[in-house]
C-alpha cells in the first residue's frame, strides 16, 4: 500500500510502523513502485481519474527510508509478472460484465477503469511498473527472529 503514502511521507510512515511493531517482529510491506528510470513527475490520467492520492516512488527510495527508520531488510520479492496477469484477468472480467458495470456506475467510469487496468497491465509487462513485497524486521540487539530463508517460512 505504500503507493498511497507518497515520497514526502515515507519517513513518517516507516517511523510509525517501527514504533508500533514489537521488537523482534517482522513487517511485510506490499506496494506498487515506479522504476528509477521511469519515475513520473507531475499529474497524469491516473492522478486525475483513478488514484488522486497515489504516488509511485522507486523501490530504492522506500527501502532507504525503511532502513533509516531502523528496519533491517530481510527480503524483497517482485510480483511484477503476477500483477500483469492479474490485471489482464480483471480487464477480461470487467469486459465480460460491461453491461452490469454500466448499470452500477456509468459509461465514463467503466471506460476509465478499463483503460487504467489495461494500461497498467501493459506497463507491468514492460517493467515500467513493479509490485514489491518487502519483508522488514525490527531486530533486537542485532538478532532477528525471522527464519533464515524463504523456504523456512513455508515449512510446517
Amino acid at each position: 500500500m505504500f503507493e498511497h503514502v507518497g515520497e514526502e511521507h515515507l519517513a513518517e510512515y516507516f517511523s510509525r510502523v517501527w514504533q508500533l511493531l514489537r521488537t523482534g517482529g517482522t513487517f511485510l510491506n506490499s506496494g506498487i513502485a515506479a522504476t528509477v528510470t521511469d519515475h513520473r513527475q507531475g499529474p497524469s490520467f491516473i492522478d486525475r481519474y483513478v488514484f488522486p492520492d497515489g504516488e509511485l516512488v522507486p523501490l530504492s527510495t522506500s527501502l532507504g527510508e525503511a532502513e533509516r527508520s531502523g528496519f533491517e531488510v530481510r527480503d524483497v520479492e517482485s510480483l511484477r509478472e503476477h500483477y500483469a496477469l492479474t490485471l489482464h484477468h480483471w480487464v477480461r472480467r470487467l469486459e465480460a460484465h460491461a453491461e452490469e458495470v454500466r448499470r452500477i456506475a456509468d459509461e465514463t467510469t467503466y471506460r476509465i477503469w478499463r483503460l487504467y487496468m489495461a494500461a497498467s497491465a501493459h506497463r507491468f509487462a514492460l517493467n515500467r511498473l513493479n509490485l514489491y513485497q518487502m519483508l522488514l524486521a525490527k531486530p533486537s540487539h542485532g538478532q532477528c527472529s525471522a527464519p533464515l530463508t524463504r523456504a523456512d517460512w513455508y515449512r510446517d
